[in-house]
């Protein structure tokens, strides 16, 4: 071999060398001109067989009433007078009363409604005798029974206005079959000394009826006005 051809196979390398590092760096500077890309994990697949995790029940829904009143016996004296207007035994459904007697005497517990602005006036009323033996000041029992001397649950109508023996009262007409002797039974809304403001502090309680609603002198007008003829009052206990 020539010294030439030496010479040109020793160039022919060189150049195949430096081609080679060429296309690496040409190859080097296409990869950082590329787009980034970002792989990301593909979603795990739900076992169909796995049992379904359990959601919180919703909390349930209280019914809403006017402050103050227990929003189930409100619900429940509303249901009242839908049912005992349809037949034409309330004539008024713009206020109602609502005696709430799972309170004790101390505490005003004869609401009086006002269905057309939801505002509410309390007062403190008297309960039987024959529904607290006792008299603790809790009303213990109810009693439909001529001779009882109880207060009667469900609804009434007012009626009649007359003298008697506690001055002006109201006749009351019982609507239910709990409170459907309330007429014969004299069962009225009638003011009482009794029934006074003071005899809480004093006492710590009302004193007792014969199972009319009693109330002090200005609540029982109160009452009588709001309340007259043709208007329900609807009293229970939520137990």
């Amino acid at each position: 071999m020539s010294f030439s051809g030496v010479v040109g196979r020793r160039e022919m390398l060189r150049m195949g060398t430096i081609g080679a590092g060429a296309a690496m760096l040409s190859s080097a500077a296409s990869a950082n001109s590329l787009p980034a890309f970002t792989f990301r994990t593909a979603p795990a697949i739900a076992d169909p067989l796995a049992p379904i995790a359990s959601v919180p029940a919703a909390p349930v829904a209280q019914p809403a009433g006017p402050v103050g009143v227990n929003p189930h016996l409100f619900e429940k004296a509303k249901a009242a007078l839908e049912q005992h207007s349809r037949r034409g035994a309330v004539r008024y459904r713009d206020s109602i009363g609502v005696v709430d007697f799972s309170l004790a005497s101390r505490e005003s517990r004869f609401h009086i409604v006002n269905l057309l602005d939801g505002q509410v006036e309390s007062h403190f009323v008297a309960h039987g005798r024959g529904s607290d033996r006792a008299h603790s000041g809790w009303l213990e029992q109810f009693s439909n029974d001529f001779g009882s001397l109880a207060t009667s649950n469900g609804a009434y109508a007012s009626a009649d206005f007359y003298h008697g023996k506690y001055g002006l009262s109201m006749k009351l007409h019982g609507l239910d079959w709990s409170n459907n002797n309330a007429l014969e039974r004299a069962i009225v809304v009638h003011q009482a000394w009794y029934a006074e403001p003071d005899m809480i502090g004093v006492h710590g309680k009302l004193g007792r009826s014969e199972g009319c609603f009693a109330f002090g002198r200005t609540s029982h007008f109160d009452v009588m006005r709001r309340l007259g003829q043709g208007r329900m009052i609807y009293a229970d206990k939520i137990a």
